[in-house]
């Protein structure tokens, strides 16, 4: 499997991470007190503040990204790219959507907007290759 494909696993993954990350800072506060609410998680979610907020919003915006990675690099891979090409743009896709996650947390709002065109741009860059 190429690093490009792995990329893409790691991709999918980001975004359950990072709500894991807001799940798990609740996880020693019981549901009734506000922790975390396996029957109702949405609801759960929509009384979050603060960095766990925006934990849920990086999470959302990292599905949201998916689509346009995952179909450049297939496009790229098909169109028989150079394949050190894709996997090196498929690299700084997730260097950059941890950077985003990163930024969100911290709540760096024009930096994290920044980031989040960097990826974009990655992802056309591997339409642009074939």
């Amino acid at each position: 499997m190429s690093i490009a494909n792995w990329c893409v696993l790691a991709a999918c993954f980001l975004p359950v991470i990072t709500v894991g990350l807001a799940k798990a800072s609740m996880g020693r506060v019981s549901r009734k007190n506000g922790g975390y609410d396996n029957h109702h998680p949405r609801a759960w979610e929509n009384k979050l503040t603060g960095w766990q907020q925006r934990a849920i919003a990086a999470q959302k915006n990292g599905f949201e990204a998916l689509p346009l990675f995952i179909a450049g690099v297939i496009l790229a891979q098909q169109a028989h790219v150079e394949q050190s090409r894709i996997d090196g743009l498929a690299i700084a896709f997730i260097i950059l959507r941890c950077l985003y996650v990163a930024a969100y947390l911290m709540d760096k709002a024009t930096l994290r907007s920044l980031i989040w065109f960097g990826g974009v741009g990655v992802s056309v860059t591997l339409f642009a290759l074939i």
